[in-house]
């Protein structure tokens, strides 16, 4: 089995049928939207392929170190999280065509204005660094 971070990017990845953030969608669009994320990572818990997974909130600031001695940078030419990466999940699975097959599933959850009802933006699939003994680091 192989460990993969599955991104959710709504804004920031390529062009997207519905560009609207979460804070204006509708209660009811917001509840199938979670509740499509939960049946799918229970689902995924009942198969052993669940590892975890969280939603990010809005808010959030870059921060990358500037040199000994001085404070960290908090601003600068860093695009935003919040424009990037909506959430995150941890699978576990046999294959990469697995961990494709589920990110492309992730993908699908409904968001508002989307013709197909489903997000219509990008997931990434990213596997877990692994050592020359195999295991993670």
């Amino acid at each position: 089995m192989a460990k993969y971070l599955l991104l959710k990017h709504y804004r920031g990845a390529p062009a997207s049928v519905n560009d609207a953030p979460m804070d204006q969608w509708t209660p009811e669009e917001v509840s199938a939207h979670v509740q499509y994320m939960q049946d799918f990572a229970d689902r995924l818990e009942s198969t052993g392929e669940f590892v975890d997974s969280q939603a990010l909130s809005p808010e959030g600031t870059f921060v990358r170190y500037d040199g000994e001695g001085r404070p960290p940078v908090t601003d600068g030419p860093f695009a935003e999280t919040k424009d990037l990466i909506a959430g995150w999940m941890v699978i576990d699975v046999e294959t990469y065509q697995r961990a494709l097959e589920l990110a492309g599933e992730l993908s699908a959850a409904p968001q508002p204005r989307s013709p197909t009802g489903g997000v219509q933006a990008s997931g990434r699939a990213r596997p877990w660094l692994r050592s020359k003994t195999g295991s993670c680091p």
